[in-house]
């Protein structure tokens, strides 16, 4: 969210912002009408203010009057007046702020200067990691697993539908592993605080971190509560200090924590229906970190890398992108994709989307610090980046693990937490 000052001191670094995202030419109207509230809202106030002077100065004489046992009926009648303006100016104070602050929230977030303009082709391959192998040298990761017995597809449909997961035997261990291995990884070495979140979520939490109210067609509402299951950990994790004032002492902070998400893919269907490249619930290990403005580019590197290193101790094949604007998420100022190669669905597939939001979540969300030299209270920065995303990690893990025996072997940093050190069949 912006600072409303924006509409009228940075309006044209504004407009090149979205202009960078390629969404400028939908949002023009919108702009205009945010202009337009804004010098509205700023009439309003100076009408209510002068009408409250004049309705003092009544109140002044009127008591005057009294005192000296003169008539005040005429005078008070101006005050009754005066006061009804007042509540009319008001009212309309709040339509306007109200639309604004709509508007205000619909606005995604512009990019920093060595983002690229433009959408998904402008998309940047910063640097790569591991030999990949061949793709269609193996099968598929659904056909490795079902000769393992370790997922089964038809029977979490049968309870949920399509678009939900059964993990059995070592695949539902291989699972846990997976998360107390990333668990352990950012908690101990990464120093991240580790923490047990809700779920569920209220709105205003949803609307802290930017999912409402643009996306809520992709969310899981909860009838009757306005809850939501939350799409990623970051909602909540996020919203950890909202409303709140931190110590700048306290930063940088990081954030680590186990969720499943929940997301509807409203927009998504018919693509990447088979196995465990979409799904509506999935594990996920988040990490997010607050700092302060100056440091917030060097806190996202740190957090780039740190999701980096789980695939290198797994040993998956993957790169990192530079997205472009029109490709950026709707919070953030800068994202990195991480994505590992499936050689049997021949495709890369992004892992864990690492992002600075800048003060944009903050903002929503209410979260400042004090300055540690004193001054006026900031906001903080945030940043998330997923450490990592498990379906499509189980994926690769079963592709590039595949060996001609039909076993799968596993990383070494897994063997410990699985108890061996491949997946047979049982």
């Amino acid at each position: 969210m912006y600072d409303i000052r924006i509409l009228r001191e940075n309006l044209n670094e504004l407009r090149a912002g979205l202009e960078r995202r390629g969404v400028l030419a939908a949002l023009e109207e919108t702009l205009a009408r945010a202009v337009e509230l804004d010098t509205e809202r700023r009439a309003l106030i100076q009408q209510v203010e002068e009408r409250k002077a004049q309705r003092n100065s009544n109140s002044q004489e009127v008591a005057k009057l009294k005192r000296a046992g003169a008539n005040a009926d005429e005078l008070v009648a101006q005050g009754r007046a005066l006061g009804e303006e007042i509540a009319g100016f008001e009212s309309r104070l709040r339509e306007a702020e109200g639309e604004l602050n709509g508007i205000l929230l619909e606005l995604p977030n512009t990019t920093v200067e060595d983002v690229p303009a433009g959408g998904e082709s402008e998309n940047r391959v910063l640097r790569s990691w591991g030999e990949p192998r061949e793709a269609g040298s193996v099968p598929p990761h659904w056909d490795i697993a079902e000769q393992l017995g370790i997922l089964d597809l038809p029977r979490a449909a049968k309870m949920s539908g399509s678009g939900f997961v059964l993990f059995r035997g070592a695949g539902a261990r291989l699972v846990r592993s997976l998360i107390n291995f990333m668990m352990d990884l950012h908690s101990t070495e990464h120093g991240y605080e580790e923490l047990w979140v809700p779920t569920l979520v209220t709105r205003a939490t949803m609307t802290g971190t930017a999912q409402l109210p643009k996306f809520e067609d992709d969310m899981y509402g909860v009838a009757g509560d306005d809850l939501f299951l939350i799409p990623t950990a970051e909602v909540p994790v996020t919203n950890l200090y909202r409303e709140e004032m931190v110590e700048a002492s306290m930063l940088p902070a990081g954030f680590c924590t186990y969720t499943p998400c929940f997301r509807r893919e409203a927009g998504a269907a018919g693509k990447d229906t088979r196995g465990l490249l979409r799904m509506h619930q999935f594990d996920k290990v988040e990490l997010v970190r607050y700092s302060v403005p100056e440091e917030s580019g060097t806190e996202h590197e740190r957090l780039t890398s740190h999701a980096e290193a789980v695939l290198q101790r797994l040993g998956i094949p993957y790169r990192v992108l530079l997205l472009a604007a029109g490709d950026t998420g709707f919070a953030s100022t800068k994202t990195y994709d991480l994505e590992v190669f499936a050689p049997g669905v021949g495709k890369w597939l992004e892992v864990s989307s690492s992002s600075n939001c800048g003060e944009f979540q903050a903002r929503r969300a209410n979260i400042r610090f004090k300055p540690a030299g004193g001054g006026k209270p900031r906001y903080i920065h945030t940043l998330n980046a997923s450490g990592l995303a498990l379906p499509r990690i189980v994926a690769a893990l079963l592709e590039n693990g595949l060996q001609p025996d039909g076993s799968v072997l596993l990383p070494e940093a897994l063997h410990s937490y699985v108890g061996a050190e491949r997946i047979t069949r049982a």
